[in-house]
């Protein structure tokens, strides 16, 4: 028996950081984490893999654990930004923002969640290239999808497309967004109902907990606008 069999049912510790990874990974979706999605996988097997851990470790080892009294919060802050460190000095391309700064708490001591304008505010931040998948200019909406530029600019005027700022005065418009050369349905009563379009398409983009886990864009390119407009008044 190797030290990766628990002895007491076979399950192999890498199998059961697998079945640990997915609970977290369903846990934030359900609870509105905003993440992307890279970010969203490295934290569940984060999360899978220490828990699978325990288990395995001798038994003198579990009991110091089980006896610690410090700050978790701030112990689980120290291991990850000294998993940046090492992933960063091995090459790797990896943002540390995400752990500049620590998630504000409630009275109870739980993280709260990040109010809508400081979202936006992150998002205002990023680079669209790091989150908002493939998106593109007028010129080649214009040249491969056939939008006239003055069609282009008055749905954006209109808030029937999602335009997302990218430098001085340019703008780009996701891809995703548009089925035989127009904007989805539904895509206008979102962005009323979540004015700030990074936000927006954010959310439009991602698993959403509101649909059980299902991708907004995705059911909107299936005609299911009710549902994706209920949750996003719902959100607003």
């Amino acid at each position: 028996m190797t030290r990766f069999q628990n002895p007491s049912d076979g399950i192999s510790q890498e199998a059961l950081a697998g079945l640990m990874a997915e609970a977290v990974r369903q846990a934030l979706m359900q609870h509105g984490v905003m993440l992307d999605a890279e970010a969203l996988t490295s934290a569940s097997k984060i999360a899978g893999h220490v828990a699978a851990a325990l288990p395995f470790l001798p038994p003198a080892q579990r009991l110091a654990i089980g006896s610690f009294k410090g700050e978790w919060t701030d112990l689980a802050s120290d291991f990850l930004r000294v998993m940046t460190g090492k992933a960063t000095s091995d090459g790797a391309a990896i943002s540390d923002r995400a752990f500049e700064r620590s998630p504000p708490k409630s009275e109870t001591g739980r993280p709260t969640p990040q109010p809508i304008a400081k979202r936006a505010a992150d998002l205002q931040s990023m680079l669209i290239e790091d989150w908002a998948g493939e998106v593109a200019g007028s010129t080649y909406l214009e040249e491969r999808l056939r939008i006239p530029r003055s069609t282009l600019h008055r749905w954006q005027r209109r808030g029937e497309v999602v335009a997302l700022r990218k430098g001085g005065r340019k703008h780009v418009f996701p891809l995703a967004q548009f089925i035989d050369g127009r904007p989805v349905p539904g895509i206008s009563e979102v962005l009323s109902a979540i004015a700030n379009p990074r936000l927006a398409w954010f959310w439009l983009s991602r698993p959403s907990p509101e649909l059980n886990g299902r991708v907004p864009i995705e059911m909107l390119r299936d005609d299911m606008v009710e549902d994706v407009v209920r949750a996003a008044r719902g959100l607003s």
